[in-house]
């Protein structure tokens, strides 16, 4: 019998260039030199969206970034992020800490030892997998209720659901599995979903003469990003490509008549809320070096540095440096961008595009209203059930989380009453106990105030480099 020899393979080759070169990222977690919150720096070779992918994690471990340093010149990335966890705290849990410097530090190659992590600490366990589906188009009053009501009749289970509306714009992306047997469903079904759904969509389309959003129904299987990242941080940036897609970041154009109950003909007014807007974005040049400098100064909240950075990257923007501050409840935001074909923002027309995109990223999470938790035990219909009960009593739904736990269902709404009132919660309460239940409702009042400029001095990346270019400047000798 005639022996076969393999080659052999050193196990150690695979590190060979990181052992010549040193490691390609450095991730070091410091709890010693700052009170009151972690401090986190990451070395690494820079690529495009490299940024975001950091983000991505510490947002995935919903820790709050106060302050961030970050540098990516000369193909190398440096970034310092001062965190706190939800509670307010340090990041101290050994278990929490090991997983950060494990995703943010791992190499490519390790990816799928990555994924196999992830899904043992942070995701539930696994299953066949539902179908995923998105949904793009002019919101109205009820659509998210008549979404939820088709999707029953054509016997789907919703397994989890997040639906954004902001400037009149619906986007949507839901997990529909079979609702008697809770299998994922055949793609020839699929399609039939979908052609339904596309015609609750358009019946917008008859209340809108003008044709203004005639092109942008749409209901197909959901192109979440490809990637790192949990499936929570994956949804949300698709929600904002898709809100990004449907122009969401155009103001609604409104008749006068419907401002103030008269009739006014075809006069409209475009609600332009430029001068009342909770967020101010501006952008200035920095032609010395070539960039374009963006800042953001906004109230400050959780994940706001996910929204910009997702909604720059997206626009096909890359940060080479940045600066990130919050201070008495209000962030200030500085990146220093390029387009990735090396260009800065020289238009007019580009640099209006910009603020207004990011504008709109901030606002979409931003819910002025009622946030109401209903939690009950799942069957099929329920959350037809919920949304119809909200529809009759005039509320508005500008915002729904929707999960379910084995046999229990966790719903996250966030409301507004549509003539403008207050909302009576405890009439809502008894309504949806009389139809639905048991069930158990939490109600919290959503504000969106403004805190008031702190003046204060705040760094700033653009004023160091301005003041370090007059330094050399004056530094030059006139040569008679």
């Amino acid at each position: 019998m005639k022996k076969v020899s393999s080659p052999y393979f050193d196990p150690e080759f695979d590190n060979l260039t990181e052992r010549i070169f040193g490691p390609a990222c450095r991730v070091s977690i410091d709890n010693e030199s700052l009170r009151d919150c972690t401090v986190i720096k990451v070395d690494s070779v820079n690529k495009q969206g490299l940024l975001l992918e950091v983000v991505q994690v510490l947002t995935d471990m919903n820790l709050n970034i106060s302050k961030s340093y970050i540098s990516s010149d000369a193909g190398w990335f440096m970034d310092v992020f001062h965190v706190k966890d939800a509670h307010g705290n340090k990041v101290t849990d050994q278990r929490t800490i090991n997983y950060i410097q494990q995703a943010i530090g791992t190499t490519t190659r390790e990816t799928q030892k990555r994924k196999s992590i992830t899904s043992k600490m942070y995701e539930p366990e696994p299953r066949s997998e539902p179908k995923a589906i998105e949904m793009t188009g002019p919101d109205r009053p009820g659509l998210f209720s008549e979404i939820s009501a088709a999707l029953a009749e054509l016997h789907c289970n919703v397994v989890e659901a997040h639906a954004w509306s902001h400037n009149a714009r619906l986007a949507c992306v839901a997990y529909i599995s079979d609702q008697s047997t809770d299998v994922p469903i055949d793609d020839r079904r699929l399609a039939a979903i979908e052609d339904h759904l596309t015609t609750v969509l358009r019946a917008t389309t008859a209340q809108n003469p003008a044709g203004e959003f005639s092109k942008q129904q749409e209901v197909k299987i959901a192109g979440l990003p490809e990637g790192e990242g949990s499936m929570m941080t994956k949804v949300e940036r698709r929600l904002h490509q898709l809100m990004l897609s449907v122009r969401d970041f155009d103001r609604p154009v409104v008749k006068l008549g419907q401002l103030n109950g008269t009739t006014a003909g075809d006069q409209e007014l475009g609600m332009m809320r430029r001068g009342s807007s909770s967020s101010t974005v501006g952008i200035e040049s920095c032609n010395e070096k070539g960039y374009s400098i963006v800042t953001v100064q906004c109230k400050d909240r959780p994940r706001l540095m996910f929204d910009t950075v997702c909604t720059l990257t997206d626009m096909q923007y890359m940060v080479f440096h940045a600066s990130i501050d919050s201070h008495r409840g209000y962030a200030f935001q500085e990146y220093f961008i390029r387009h990735v074909d090396g260009c800065a923002l020289n238009t007019d027309g580009e640099k209006e595009r910009v603020i207004k995109c990011l504008e709109a990223a901030i606002e979409r999470r931003v819910c002025e209203g009622v946030r109401l938790e209903l939690c009950a035990k799942n069957r099929a219909g329920l959350l037809s059930d919920i949304t119809r009960v909200l529809r009759e009593n005039g509320l508005l739904v500008v915002r729904a989380d929707i999960a379910t736990h084995g046999a229990k269902a966790v719903n996250a709404f966030y409301i507004r009453d549509i003539s403008g009132n207050d909302v009576d919660m405890e009439f809502i309460d008894q309504s949806m106990k009389r139809q639905i239940d048991p069930i158990n409702l939490a109600v919290k009042k959503e504000k969106s105030m403004m805190p008031s400029l702190p003046d204060r001095p705040r760094f700033s990346i653009g004023d160091l480099l301005k003041s370090q270019l007059e330094r050399l400047s004056h530094s030059f000798v006139t040569i008679k």
